[in-house]
Formats: structure tokens, sequence, C-alpha cells
């Protein structure tokens, strides 16, 4: 560290909800010139003591001190003037606006109570120049480029007012290899500069590769401070979930799982040929009982638009589907719902949860459509799915009146899983059931899937991670540029094998 002195230490942080202590005398350190990783499990606290410090949340115990004041925020606004500033994992900016509007938004300078524009325009270069990233044009619309880009600015907004802390919680989730190596290209220009990074990634890799040191925190509690070089990543997984390694280990030998044992059945999907103009085509797959079938492809090659055209979500206009035999045309989620078909989507925070519902609430929420809203599920049915799930998936707090916009992203993936295993599927498609939790789970969320296929449910299996495909399918679908280019059983395949395909280099 450039200096000996933290420009941010928390001691003793205590929080306390209804029916939970999420964090219990934590303490923490953050230095000036540093990237600082915080892990732990979903559930562990790291979001609650982000929130302790940025003034979204009062703590019930201990102090915080920045840059030598003790501080107690009462609004993340007031965080920021104290120069804590925080990019979250899903960009909270305005699209319609431009670059540079987005970057001095409620910061605009005014003369007379009009905005100088020469002034924000000039401003914002200034800002974008100092993270190298003067080829971005400030007057162009936020919503015309990539979100590696948005994520950029959005970092350029949090810096303009000379941060000291800048808080990346999860900025990596929905970029690309190489859009990565450019954030932490500016990342690592804020550092030297003296500022203090705060990093929450749940990619191992990246923690490694740009943290200094880290801060481990498992169910609310502190484990300990450590030098990144000075912590094996088994330890610090050992230390995350804190038991033994024999199922992660079982799992990371690569070996495929058992493909469904009604292979001769008929088929619970068909889909030949089947496309949506604009979307994706060229679609054509077989999903037998007790089979799972995986999505493997680059960002933006047509994962997700397959997935919402299975489920009709989206209406195919080319090609045909069959579900057990017969044919159908999906012209909505509730006829696909009907066929037996669930789907829990990537955008958990848009199209799966309702925040301000409780967790059993939003477990029913499937029962309740297919049933219709004139045939409530009686209270107790409810109380008895919730605790019967809350359980199964090992959800956390297990508590069924908790709202689950008070959940950490992993528990809330659970509880989404909980709502479509309610309606017993014949199929159920996954799209990226894994993304943005920790590994132990994710670790959990896999064996249940794998379960879920042994006994006889097919699923869809979608994930950005292709070691991860490879680990659940039986069979792997490719698709590139929004077409499906290859479709393989899982037998021997490698990492190497379906990038070559996707490079077009091979068969």
């Amino acid at each position: 560290m450039g200096t000996t002195s933290p420009v941010v230490e928390m001691h003793g942080i205590t929080v306390a909800f209804p029916g939970v202590k999420a964090l219990d005398g934590v303490d923490f350190r953050l230095f000036p010139g540093e990237v600082h990783a915080l892990m732990g499990e979903n559930g562990a606290g790291k979001s609650t003591l982000i929130k302790a410090l940025t003034g979204v949340y009062r703590t019930d115990g201990g102090s915080i001190t920045v840059a030598g004041r003790p501080r107690q925020f009462a609004t993340p606004s007031a965080a920021q003037e104290a120069g804590i500033s925080t990019v979250y994992q899903e960009v909270n900016l305005c699209p319609n606006l431009t670059v540079e509007e987005n970057i001095l938004l409620g910061r605009e300078p005014r003369r007379f109570g009009h905005i100088r524009w020469k002034e924000v325009r000039k401003t914002a270069r200034a800002v974008l120049a100092q993270l190298q990233l003067g080829h971005i044009d400030p007057g162009s619309v936020l919503s015309t480029h990539s979100i590696a880009i948005q994520q950029l600015v959005a970092i350029a907004r949090a810096v303009q007012v000379d941060a000291k802390v800048l808080v990346l919680d999860e900025p990596t989730s929905s970029l690309d290899a190489d859009e990565v190596q450019q954030l932490f290209g500016v990342v690592r220009a804020l550092r030297d500069r003296g500022v203090a990074v705060l990093f929450v990634s749940h990619f191992l890799e990246q923690v490694y590769e740009l943290s200094d040191r880290m801060t481990v925190l498992r169910n609310g509690a502190l484990l300990g401070e450590y030098l990144t070089a000075d912590l094996p990543r088994m330890d610090l997984i050992k230390k995350m979930i804190g038991k033994d390694l024999e199922v992660l280990e079982e799992l990371d030998r690569g070996d495929t799982r058992t493909a469904g044992s009604a292979q001769d059945a008929e088929p619970v999907l068909q889909a030949e040929n089947l496309g949506r103009k604009g979307s994706v085509e060229n679609i054509t797959v077989s999903i037998g009982p007790g089979q799972i079938l995986g999505l493997a492809g680059l960002l933006g090659s047509g994962r997700t638009e397959t997935a919402r055209l299975l489920f009709g979500a989206d209406h195919a206009d080319q090609g045909t589907l069959r579900i057990r035999g017969t044919e159908r045309s999906l012209r909505s989620p509730r006829a696909a719902i009907d066929q037996g078909i669930g789907f829990s989507s990537e955008n958990r925070k848009e199209e799966g949860l309702v925040a301000d519902l409780s967790v059993r609430d939003n477990m029913v929420l499937a029962l309740q459509a297919r049933k219709g809203w004139l045939r409530k599920v009686p209270r107790q049915v409810q109380d008895q799915l919730a605790d019967k799930f809350i359980e199964a998936l090992d959800i956390r707090p297990a508590n069924k009146d908790a709202l689950i916009r008070d959940l950490s992203g992993g528990n809330q993936q659970k509880v989404l899983l909980a709502r479509w295993l309610i309606t017993d599927p014949a199929l159920l498609i996954l799209d990226e059931p894994t993304r943005g939790i920790d590994i132990g789970a994710k670790t959990q969320i896999q064996m249940h899937i794998s379960a879920l296929a042994d006994q006889g449910m097919s699923i869809v299996f979608i994930s950005a991670e292709l070691e991860e495909v490879l680990r659940l399918s039986d069979r792997i679908a490719v698709l590139k540029d929004r077409r499906m280019v290859a479709d393989l059983p899982n037998q021997g395949v490698s990492m190497e094998d379906v990038m070559t395909i996707i490079a077009g280099t091979g068969e």
C-alpha cells in the first residue's frame, strides 16, 4: 500500500433484520491505491457490508471511519459526497440520454438556472480521457453502446466526483473476455492514481488477476483478511463454504453426468428448423426424458433467443415444434406452462422476481398462473410448498415471509428455481441459473439440476461458462451468430472442441 492509513475502516459492524443477523461484529479495512476483493458465499454478508458503508442500511453496532473521520451515512448521496461511489451489477443509468448527460446527471454546471452544455461536454471529455476512454463520443446516446461501455460510463460517472473509494459490485457478470480486460485496464489506472477499489466478483480467476488483498466473510462473520498472493484458491473456497470439498472436487473432474435412462422414449420436445426473423434460426433439437441439453455459444450467439422461442415468450415464424409428438404453436408463456414447460430467465431482476413480494409469494406465482387467478392456491398449501423448497434448496434465511429483495443473488436464484419445480414441469429451461452467484450456491444448483434429470425431468441449460455446460449436459447444441451450427453428444467433448466449432475452423 502507498500508505499505512486506511481510507475506510469499519469495526464491529453489526446489521440485523427480523429473524436474522446479516452481519455480526465484522471488521474491514480498505487502503488507498489497492484493489480489495470482498469474498464469500451468497448470504455471507458482502452486499450488507457494502450497503452499511454506503448509507443504504443503518448499522446496529460498530463504527465507520472514512479518511480518518467517524462517519454514519444516512443516504448513498451522503456517502458519495464523502468520496465513496458505487457501480452496481446492473447498469443504473438512463439509456435514452447521452454519455455526457449520464456522467453529469444531477450535477450539471448551471448559470441562471440553465445547463451550460459546452462545459458539460468538456467535463465529460476530460473524465473519459482520464480513464483512457477518449474513444467514447460524449454526445452519443448511451443505449447505442454495449453493456461493457455502459459499465465504463457508470464508472466515469462514479469517479467524476473525485471519488476516494470506488465500489464495484459484480461489474463483469455480463461482459465477455475482451470487455473484462478493458474494464480491468480502467480499474488498474484508478488504483495507480490512489483510488481504493472494493471489488466484488464470483469469478475466482478475475479476483486473483485483479485484486491485491481480500476479506472473506461467512454467514455474516469475518473469517479473515489476506494478501491475495498468500491465499491459494482451494483454501479460499474452503473458507467460503465452510465444509469439505469432496462434492466440488467430484464435479470438477470434468466427467459428464450419466445420460437420462429413457433415451429411447418419445422426446418431450422436438424442434426442426425453428426460428424467428431477426432473432434466431435453424434450431433443430430433440430432448428426451431425463436429458440435459446444453446451449453453448458466445455472448450474442442466440442462446436466450432460443430459450424464449421454446417457451413461447417469442413466437416462432419458421419451422415446427412438437411436444410429446404433437405439433404445437406456442403463442404465449401461458401456453407453454400448460404444456408442462417452465422457464427461468437470465434477467431475474426484470423478468423473474417481484421485489416487494415475499419468498413464499414469489415461489407460488407460476403455480397460481397455471391454476388461474380465480382459483387461489390455499395459504396452507403455499406455506407447505415454501417450507419444502426452502429446506430442499437450502434457501437462506429460511424465512418464507422475508421479502425477496432482501435475499442475496444466489438465494433469489434458488427461489426462482423453486417457483418452477413447484409446477412439476416435464421440461425446464434454465437461462444462466448460476450467473453472479458464489461457488457454494452454484454447486448446490448444479447438483440439483443433475438430480432432477436423473429423476426424469428434461432440462435445457444455458450458461456463459462453457466448462459448466460440458459438466452437466448430455448433448450440446452450439450456436453462432444466432444460428445453430452443431448438435453433438457430450462424450469426450472438450472446451477446445466447442470453441473450434464456434470459431468455424472445424467440425
